[in-house]
């Protein structure tokens, strides 16, 4: 059996991942994420297929004890904004030098290894349209997409076998994913499902050979695309007001940057990975929902309003 290690393994993408990996059937997984309430619950069910260790990225035993035996990496693990953006040191800490920890382990125990980077189309910046050949435009205090660069950089040149997908936004349960609010309204934006990107990363891993040394953007395709104010209405509708999206709303700057990929049907031709659309997302998150009476109520008139300004 070959060996995955996946870490940020307890994320919206890392679940996926998991669930992908064991319906393959053949793959021993070690699943790496820090150690929280969250995570354990996540993990938990499992913990009697799965290899689980919760550790963390700055342990450079740790890393060396994972790394030394896969076959493949999934390098998953992040701060993701608002959180992110708050303190540098805090992003550098759990992006870069994470990710340096497992390339010195790669290079001098596992130089075979292949590794597969979640990085962001948020190192764009403010741009509507773009592929991966535009240069990363970004601020100084956007820590978390600026260590994203630097990561990449580490990795083309630092690692043998690689391959690099750049995340746009993430459609997930709203009650995992406070980034998802983190988006101003008038932007286009091209989404994936948490389901999409957990079953492109898995399929990476048969297609190594095609992805070595390249970057893709891993868009969602034309039934995931509208403007972001089109996506919250249908969020706020069918999921209701949250605390999240509150404090978002009062507290947090709309600096997640999305846009529409020119180049992403690049990689469904290698990869064939998409299933799913933003009705199948809405129909998916009105089931989970069911029980979310009073919040959807509430939010209905500014479901509404944003449905009539974002057609």
């Amino acid at each position: 059996m070959k060996k995955v290690l996946v870490t940020g393994a307890a994320g919206v993408i890392g679940i996926n991942v998991i669930k992908y990996l064991l319906s393959e059937g053949k793959y021993e997984i070690t699943a790496l994420d820090l150690r929280t309430k969250n995570s354990q619950k996540k993990l938990k069910k499992y913990r009697r297929r799965i290899n689980i260790i919760y550790g963390d990225m700055n342990d450079n035993v740790l890393i060396e004890a994972l790394v030394k035996d896969q076959d493949y990496i999934i390098h998953l693990a992040s701060v993701l904004p608002p959180f992110a953006d708050i303190k540098k040191n805090l992003c550098e800490l759990m992006e870069y030098n994470g990710t340096e920890n497992i390339v010195k382990a790669i290079n001098y125990y596992n130089p075979n290894c292949f590794l597969i980077y979640a990085s962001s189309t948020t190192i764009y910046g403010d741009k509507e349209e773009v592929d991966v050949n535009v240069k990363p435009n970004v601020t100084s205090i956007d820590y978390y997409s600026n260590n994203k660069i630097k990561t990449e950089k580490l990795l083309q040149k630092k690692v043998k076998n690689y391959t690099i997908f750049r995340v746009p936004l993430v459609l997930c349960d709203p009650k995992s994913g406070a980034f998802m609010y983190n988006v101003r309204l008038k932007r286009m934006t091209e989404a994936i499902s948490d389901s999409d990107a957990g079953y492109a990363f898995v399929k990476a891993i048969d297609y190594s050979n095609k992805l070595n040394n390249k970057i893709f953007n891993l868009g969602g395709g034309d039934s995931t695309k509208a403007y972001y104010g089109k996506i919250l209405a249908g969020v706020l509708k069918y999921y209701g007001l949250s605390l999240k999206y509150l404090f978002n709303v009062f507290f947090i700057d709309k600096n997640f940057y999305t846009h529409v990929y020119s180049d992403s049907d690049n990689l469904n031709k290698i990869l064939e990975y998409r299933s799913d659309s933003l009705d199948s997302y809405f129909m998916q998150l009105r089931r989970k929902s069911s029980g979310r009476v009073i919040q959807r109520l509430l939010a209905k008139p500014l479901s509404y309003i944003l449905n009539k300004r974002y057609k």
